[in-house]
């Protein structure tokens, strides 16, 4: 029997969490952590008492908004506001926390991590966002693509 690594275990719990998500295009979870123990939890989808994409249909979608572009044009939030709004309506501290997420934030969710005091993140797969890339560099939060890459591989 071998256990997973505490990045393996958290990384497997933003999978199930995701699998919450009412985004008819992309389905994320995130996770914060902090001592080893689980925060809050986000999924994309609608705000609490709104329709969800799955019943009305995906606004960008429907105008044509390809991913990344105009956020302010849908229903929904994103996995990592999610759990850090979860955290503030509970009252808990997330300074200092790890944010695991399936998909690397994009600029909005990257301003509210930076300010949130969020230190690292640990994400699965990217996002082309070089806003987010730049200002998540620039505030020295420690980033790691989950799983990583060994040295063979990420010089390819």
């Amino acid at each position: 029997m071998s256990r997973p690594t505490w990045d393996e275990y958290f990384m497997e719990i933003t999978h199930l969490v995701a699998k919450r998500s009412t985004c008819l295009r992309r389905q994320v979870g995130a996770v914060l952590v902090k001592d080893r123990n689980i925060l809050a939890t986000g999924y994309n989808g609608s705000p609490s008492g709104v329709a969800h994409c799955l019943d009305v249909g995906c606004l960008r979608e429907k105008l044509g908004i390809p991913s990344g572009e105009r956020h302010e044009l849908c229903r929904g939030l994103h996995a990592e506001q999610n759990a850090i709004i979860q955290a503030a309506k509970h009252g808990t501290n997330i300074d200092g926390a790890t944010l695991y997420c399936t998909t690397m934030p994009c600029i909005i969710c990257s301003k509210m991590i930076i300010n949130a005091g969020i230190r690292r993140i640990v994400y699965e797969t990217g996002y082309s966002d070089s806003l987010a890339t730049e200002m998540i560099e620039e505030s020295n939060i420690v980033v790691d693509q989950y799983p990583a890459l060994n040295p063979a591989e990420a010089q390819l």
